[in-house]
């Protein structure tokens, strides 16, 4: 349980620790450097802290100035985050993703007086447009050898190291530790802590103001509907800190508990530092998930013979160990014992991957497909999801660890308000909180709106766009659509992601692109259909699988035609499409598709980077594309 009362500031999270949690001797952060992973303590990230605000402090920094990241997760990261906000400054972290134009947008629109860069790539963007950001003051490279970068450049910012900064705040701390711990003193819980700017599926990025009182609180109530999560667990950190749910539900969550963090190198390595860190929690996207479920089924369904009859009889028991838990039913002597024989010839095998110690997996960040879940309840980690917006601080809900219902995001946290609105009458149709929770309870369907301790400030310097979201009984309008199912909240989609057709049928595109997903042929489906009489889908296949059928190389890919004009692809893949479609509504399948090469990306635009398609980007780009599927015939069902 953790030790954080109400009305908290994030400062005072790390100090909480070392008073009451942990001696500050003990490892806070690991991270690899070469080959080898280092541990760090609460006294030395400390030191550095302080180290930190000193120079801060030192060249004109004061409350309320806003300072950015772009860098990658690591200690860096936590220093700098940390040494800013127990001076009252405002953490502006930018996706390292993020074009040199939008990096100039948001540094500008922010009025940023510092940025700390990670790797040359993103040096090199910020260094680009350094000049067109009047408010920047200084440019500070986390890395060595950095001035090869920018000896031949007329910058009016200054470029100093971090390393650099560090050294010169070592000697400067006697001089302001007195103005350091005043700072933090002064720290309100309704200042603002960080500015975060959604990306958005459509418009200009607005910057998410979010206070103390919004992360610190959405951390201790959301721990209050998760008590697996204990000081001794060791995350491992491989979604960006730029987006909120890293940020929170790892980040903050570990200085709240009083859990260690280990940053992953990149996500092409996750799989080796999962098995050599070991952790035991880890907050991941549904896509991840994906993946590991269809590894585990291609080794386990290829194995042949014997091998798979007995993978295939290990899900069954499995199967039946989760339905049994759902309605509260023991396993039995007899299952039970299977179990143990499921689990030595299969199941501890799967989880040799995560590490062998991983007891919960926390999903976030978009839709998790109800099959995902029940495979990992099938094998036995715990998979718990949560949901929420960056305007939400994010959690609005999260899965009770001993009543998982697969296909819903969990109960309402406390101290917030959740409701179920009619999006034409704007009725509310169902106000639900954490105290009125009902396990019998469904709702009908609508916008979801939410008001509490987790609604943001708004947004940065646009208060017509705040007062469009949050209305004059202080409701914010997620845009999502969904409703109660058995007491927790089930998301349906984006309200903006709906499809109307042309005979005024409703279409969903998440869960019917879920259902196709299933799949191990198909990476990415965006389905199309509004104001048309069918629906239809670009779909991107799985390049692995697409290699292992029909055997094609690299250069298969780099070819520059988009779509894949080959009728034995689409057939392979009509095969599966054919045969998901049964599970869906007749309006809601897929009549025609086309076959892209290669995956919407976030390089090219086409996705945000929390991997939600930009739906008006896509249309407009695959238009002529898009077209030509009205013009083929179509097979009668």
């Amino acid at each position: 349980m953790s030790t954080i009362a109400e009305r908290s500031t994030i400062p005072a999270l790390i100090r909480n620790i070392v008073s009451h949690i942990h001696p500050d001797n003990q490892t806070f952060m690991i991270h690899k450097v070469k080959e080898t992973w280092v541990e760090i303590s609460y006294h030395e990230a400390l030191e550095k802290i302080d180290a930190i605000s000193a120079w801060f402090l030192s060249v004109g920094i004061k409350k309320g100035d806003r300072l950015a990241l772009i860098i990658e997760n690591g200690p860096d990261y936590v220093y700098y985050d940390q040494a800013l906000q127990q001076i009252g400054a405002i953490n502006t972290s930018i996706y390292p993703t993020l074009s040199e134009n939008e990096i100039e947008y948001i540094l500008n629109d922010s009025e940023a007086r510092t940025i700390i860069t990670g790797n040359p790539f993103l040096c090199r963007k910020v260094l680009k447009i350094a000049n067109n950001c009047p408010s920047l003051m200084y440019v500070i490279p986390a890395f060595d050898d950095y001035q090869k970068f920018t000896e031949k450049l007329q910058l009016n910012a200054r470029v100093i190291g971090f390393k650099h900064v560090i050294e010169e705040g070592k000697d400067l701390i006697p001089q302001f530790s007195y103005a350091i711990n005043a700072a933090r003193e002064a720290v309100e819980p309704s200042d603002l802590s960080c500015l975060i700017y959604t990306s958005g599926t459509t418009g200009t990025p607005k910057g998410v103001m979010l206070s103390h009182y919004n992360l610190v609180e959405n951390c201790r109530t959301s721990l209050l509907q998760l008590p697996i999560i204990e000081k001794t667990d060791l995350f491992l950190s491989f979604l960006p800190l730029s987006h909120v749910f890293e940020r929170t539900a790892t980040y903050y969550i570990c200085l709240t508990m009083g859990c260690q963090i280990a940053f992953a190198q990149s996500l092409d390595l996750l799989a080796r530092n999962m098995a050599e860190v070991k952790p035991t929690v880890m907050c991941c996207v549904p896509r991840l998930l994906e993946r590991i479920h269809d590894r585990a089924m291609k080794n386990g369904l290829s194995a042949g013979g014997v091998k798979t009859k007995i993978f295939k009889w290990a899900l069954a028991v499995g199967r039946k160990r989760r339905l049994a838990s759902e309605t509260g039913r023991n396993p039995g002597v007899l299952l039970s014992l299977q179990l143990k024989l499921a689990e030595k010839l299969v199941f501890s095998k799967i989880k040799e991957k995560t590490g062998g110690r991983l007891k919960v997996l926390l999903s976030g960040g978009g839709a998790l497909p109800k099959n995902i879940g029940e495979f990992f309840g099938d094998i036995g980690i715990k998979l718990l999801e949560g949901f929420g917006l960056t305007e939400t601080s994010p959690v609005m809900a999260v899965t009770e660890n001993d009543r998982i219902i697969y296909g819903t995001v969990g109960r309402i946290i406390p101290g917030i308000e959740v409701a179920i609105q009619n999006v034409d009458t704007r009725q509310i149709y169902t106000i639900q909180t954490h105290d009125n929770f009902n396990p019998d309870f469904t709702s009908e369907e609508g916008e979801i709106i939410v008001r509490g301790h987790c609604v943001m400030q708004g947004y940065w310097k646009k208060p017509e766009e705040t007062a469009a979201v949050i209305d004059a009984d202080s409701w914010l309008h997620t845009g999502d659509i969904g409703r109660f199912l058995r007491g927790n909240l089930q998301i349906t989609d984006r309200l903006k992601n709906m499809l109307v057709n042309a005979y005024g049928k409703n279409v969903y595109p998440t869960p019917v692109e879920n259902n196709y997903l299933k799949s191990p042929k198909i990476e990415q489906v965006f389905l199309i259909g509004d104001k048309r009489e069918y629906i239809t889908a670009i779909v991107v296949p799985s390049r692995e699988a697409l290699q292992e059928e029909f055997k094609f190389g690299d250069d298969f890919f780099e070819k520059p035609d988009i779509f894949i004009d080959d009728k034995a692809v689409t057939d392979w893949i009509a095969q599966d499409i054919k045969r998901l479609s049964t599970e869906l509504a007749k309006f809601e399948r897929i009549k025609n598709f086309k076959v892209k090469r290669n995956p919407f990306s976030m390089e090219a635009g086409e996705i945000t980077p929390t991997l939600k398609a930009k739906r008006k980007v896509i249309e407009k780009k695959y238009a002529d594309a898009i077209d030509d599927l009205y013009l083929q015939e179509t097979e009668e069902d």
